[in-house]
C-alpha cells in the first residue's frame, strides 16, 4: 500500500506539473497550518516510499484534486514515450531569413571571427560571472541573429553561422542563468536548441538542450529537466563525440537525482557510470567540438559529489569534492565557490558542523568578489543548512555575521 501510495502522489504531481516544492506547500494551504511543516524533503520521502504520509493523507488529496482511496489504488505501470529536441523547439521560426536581404554578403571570414569572439566569451565566463557579462552576451547575440537574418550568404555560410547562433546561444544562455535570469535564459537556449537543428549539429543541440535541463531540474522544474536531459541524450545518438555522451550523461544523471522518484536514485548511478565508460572512450584521435574543453575527469567528478551529496550520503561526497578541490584553479572563484557549497552541505550531512561553517566562510568570501546568482543561492541553502547547528559556537558565529553584513543597523 506504501509504495502505490507513494508512486500515486508522484504520478499525480506530475500530470499537474508541479515540483515537489509546489506539493508541499499545496498540502500546507489544504491543511491551513501556518510555516512549512511539509517541505520538498518529506513529499520525496512519501513518493520513494520510505515515509507514509498518515495524517496528511487527506490533505494531500484535497491539494492533488482525489479522494483519499484514489491515492491508495494500484496503478497499472505504464513506459513513458521517449521524448524528442523537437518537442522544446520554440513557437514559429525566430531565424528565418529576411525575404529581401538588403544586407552586405559575407563569407567564412566573418564565421570565422564570430567563432573567436564567441570563444573568448567562454573564456571569460570561466573567471567573470553573470552579472558582468550579460550584456555584452545578449548583445552578440542579437548581433549575429541579425547578421544572419539581414545578409546574403551561400548555403555553408548559412550553417556555420547558425552554428555560431547555437553556441553564442549557449553560453549567453548560461551567463543569463548565472545572473539569475531564468526565463531570459530558457528562450535563448530555446533559440539555439533551433539554430543548432537547422544546422543539423545534433552535438550543438544535445548540448544547449542539456544546458536548459541543467536550470529546469535546478528550478523547481525537475519532470521538464529529466525529460529534456533524456531528449537530450536520445536525439544527439551514439554519434556524438565521447566527451558528448559524457556531458548529456551527467545532465541525465543529475535529472534524476533532483527527480527524487524511488527508482532515480539507481537511474542516477547508472548514468554516472555510464558518462564515465563515455568518457574513457575519448581520445587524441577523436575531434570535439572547442566548447567542449572543460569537460574532463575533474568534472565528471564534480557531478558524482554533487550526486551524492543531494542524495545525502557524504561518506562517498565529502573525499570526491576534497580530491577535485585540491587541484582546482583558484581563479575560477564562482565555480570554486560553487564546488565549496557543496563540500560545506556534505560536512553537514556527516555531523561536522565546525568544519561545515569554516568552509562556508570560504564561500561567502569568494561570493563577496562574484555577482552570480548561483552562489548566492548556494550560501542560502548552506546557511539553512548550518541552522540545524545554532548550538555550536562556530556555528552561531557565522550565522551571526553574516546576519550582520546582510542587514547591518
Amino acid at each position: 500500500m506504501g509504495s502505490s501510495i507513494g508512486a500515486n502522489i508522484r504520478h499525480l504531481r506530475e500530470q499537474r506539473g508541479w515540483s515537489q516544492a509546489r506539493l508541499a506547500r499545496e498540502v500546507c494551504q489544504a491543511a491551513r497550518v501556518c510555516g512549512e511543516p511539509v517541505g520538498r524533503q518529506e513529499v520525496s520521502r512519501w513518493e520513494t516510499g520510505k515515509r507514509t504520509p498518515r495524517e496528511w493523507l487527506p490533505f494531500l488529496a484535497t491539494a492533488l484534486g482525489v479522494n483519499v482511496d484514489a491515492l491508495g489504488a494500484v496503478q497499472k505501470p505504464t513506459e513513458p514515450a521517449v521524448p524528442t529536441l523537437a518537442e522544446f523547439l520554440p513557437e514559429g521560426d525566430p531565424l528565418s531569413p529576411l525575404e529581401c536581404s538588403t544586407g552586405r554578403r559575407i563569407g567564412m571570414g566573418t564565421v570565422n571571427e564570430l567563432q573567436q569572439r564567441v570563444h573568448g566569451l567562454r573564456l571569460a565566463d570561466d573567471v567573470l560571472a553573470g552579472g558582468d557579462l550579460i550584456r555584452p552576451a545578449l548583445r552578440d547575440l542579437r548581433r549575429t541573429v541579425k547578421l544572419y537574418r539581414e545578409s546574403s550568404h551561400t548555403g555553408e555560410v548559412g550553417r556555420q553561422l547558425l552554428r555560431q547562433i547555437g553556441e553564442l546561444a549557449q553560453i549567453a544562455g548560461w551567463i543569463a542563468g548565472d545572473a539569475g535570469q531564468h526565463e531570459e535564459a530558457e528562450r535563448i537556449y530555446r533559440l539555439g536548441i533551433s539554430a543548432a537543428h537547422q544546422a543539423e549539429d545534433h552535438t550543438l543541440a544535445g548540448n544547449l538542450a542539456g544546458s536548459l535541463a541543467y536550470q529546469m531540474s535546478n528550478t523547481g522544474r525537475e519532470t521538464e529537466g529529466l525529460a529534456l536531459a533524456r531528449a537530450a541524450l536520445n536525439d544527439a545518438g551514439t554519434e556524438a563525440p565521447p566527451k558528448a555522451r559524457a556531458l548529456y550523461l551527467d545532465r541525465v544523471a543529475w535529472a534524476h537525482t533532483k527527480s527524487g522518484g524511488a527508482a532515480d536514485e539507481q537511474k542516477a548511478m547508472r548514468a554516472l557510470g555510464e558518462a564515465e565508460q563515455a568518457l574513457s572512450e575519448d581520445d587524441d584521435g577523436i575531434e570535439s567540438p572547442a566548447y567542449l574543453y572543460w569537460v574532463d575527469a575533474g568534472e565528471l567528478k564534480v557531478m558524482e559529489s554533487r550526486v551524492y551529496t543531494e542524495l545525502h550520503r557524504p561518506l562517498r561526497a565529502v573525499p570526491l569534492l576534497r580530491k577535485v578541490l585540491d587541484g582546482y584553479d583558484a581563479t575560477h572563484a564562482r565555480e570554486m565557490a560553487l564546488y565549496l557549497s557543496w563540500l560545506a552541505v556534505a560536512l553537514a550531512d556527516a555531523n561536522e558542523p565546525e568544519e561545515a561553517a569554516a568552509v562556508a566562510e570560504r564561500v561567502i568570501s569568494l561570493g563577496s568578489d562574484t555577482s552570480s546568482k548561483r552562489v548566492v543561492e548556494r550560501l542560502r541553502v548552506i546557511l539553512g543548512r548550518l541552522r540545524d547547528f545554532a548550538d555550536v559556537p562556530a556555528v552561531a558565529a557565522l550565522l551571526a555575521e553574516h546576519q550582520r553584513a546582510t542587514n547591518p543597523v
